[in-house]
């Protein structure tokens, strides 16, 4: 049986934010100019992923908010969903469409330890599209003319069946008229100050359609892209300003592949380092007061020097390790793992617990069977002798 959505709302808020499924993580989907929360409903229902739960919101002036009072701002659209995403109180990916991405990514970016991925649909620059007063006066003049509206939605799209553009020419419709000329002025003005680099340093996935004339895929290049450390690009055929409209099957194949690689970018840093055997990059992944706990440690070993030389040392024991299933929760990432390490076979659980900043500040190694674990601290208590005081701390097990 199909799990029935349940709205909950936000505290002193007259916001409202739809709930489907259940999980230990969150997509968020943040919709764009002329739409509601609905524009989502194919993609929510078709997405695959176990163990997301998605949540969809409207923003002020829209929809079921569609009497709401401004202001129509992207500082006022990032408080309204960043508090939805601080009362899910889990790890998330945000999805934002057109000037709905401008928003997600304010929202990430303010979120960094629970911000899991970051993806930008046919996305408007943050800094605004600046396009002149005469090109921009008939979007301000869009509200409540349907055949306007219309030819909008049917010029900016190539897949949109006539009962998804009947369905979407609705949406807009139901819109305040000052509530769509304040919105188009928005998306055209941007944030003031809008940083040149992004803030958000997570993964981000942009998705364009392929015949979408008013997100081009030079403006993507120059304007968007650019802006990301690190940005993966696809493109949507058959599709323009509306993909998850027009094609949502298409849209939703992209999203569940990002849903899956997010959670291994949860441990990233951590891998990466066992995969180098190297303490400077367990460095790279440390907080200052990071404490790690392990079966083949006598006691807590403290402070990132300290620490990455630890890791340093007894990741270069392992014959092989592979990294075979992750979950997270909040702050906390559970890692399972199989490896070999002297000659013996074994396997166990980590459990990295990080900062506000993304960096570890705990780490719990878990070994199993018993016997792989003492011979294993054997060997780290020879190989750290000379290199980590005090000795006292490491590879010490009981008789």
């Amino acid at each position: 049986m199909t799990q029935m959505p349940t709205a909950e709302p936000i505290a002193n808020a007259d916001t409202a934010f739809r709930r489907h499924g259940e999980g230990d993580r969150a997509i968020v989907f943040v919709h764009g100019f002329l739409d509601d929360q609905h524009v989502w409903d194919e993609v929510i229902a078709e997405l695959e992923t176990p163990g997301v739960e998605r949540v969809q919101i409207d923003l002020p002036g829209c929809g079921e908010r569609a009497s709401a009072s401004g202001p129509f701002t992207y500082e006022r659209y990032a408080a309204d969903v960043g508090a939805v995403v601080d009362g899910l109180e889990m790890p998330f990916v945000i999805v934002g469409q057109s000037m709905g991405a401008a928003i997600a990514e304010l929202v990430a970016a303010a979120r960094p330890e629970r911000a899991l991925g970051l993806v930008l649909l046919t996305p408007v620059p943050l800094a605004g599209t600046r396009l002149p007063d005469e090109a921009i006066e008939p979007f301000r003049s869009l509200g409540g003319d349907r055949q306007a509206q219309r030819a909008v939605r049917e010029q900016l799209s190539v897949g949109l069946s006539e009962a998804a553009l009947e369905r979407l020419v609705e949406i807009g419709l139901a819109m305040r008229s000052e509530v769509v000329r304040a919105m188009a002025e928005c998306w055209n003005s941007g944030l003031a100050d809008a940083p040149e680099r992004s803030e958000y340093a997570g993964p981000v996935l942009i998705v364009r359609g392929a015949d979408d004339g008013f997100v081009t895929e030079e403006h993507v290049a120059a304007s968007v892209s650019a802006r990301f450390p690190s940005a993966t690009t696809v493109t949507v055929e058959r599709a323009g300003h509306w993909p998850h409209a027009e094609q949502p099957a298409d849209v939703v194949a992209h999203l569940d592949d990002f849903l899956t690689s997010t959670v291994d970018a949860r441990s990233q840093g951590w891998r990466q380092a066992f995969a180098s055997k190297s303490a400077e990059e367990f460095e790279k992944a440390f907080a200052d007061d990071v404490v790690l706990e392990a079966s083949v440690l006598y006691r807590p070993i403290e402070g990132r020097d300290r620490v990455k030389q630890a890791m340093g040392i007894a990741s270069g024991i392992y014959d092989s390790l592979v990294f075979t299933h992750e979950a997270s929760n909040g702050a906390r990432t559970y890692v399972e793992w199989e490896a070999t390490a002297c000659g013996l076979t074994m396997n166990g659980v980590t459990v990295l617990t990080k900062n506000e900043s993304g960096q570890i500040v705990g780490a719990r190694i878990h070994h199993r069977p018993l016997g792989a674990a003492l011979r294993f601290s054997a060997e780290l208590r020879e190989r750290a002798t000379g290199v980590i005081d005090p000795l006292e701390s490491l590879g010490e097990h009981l008789p």
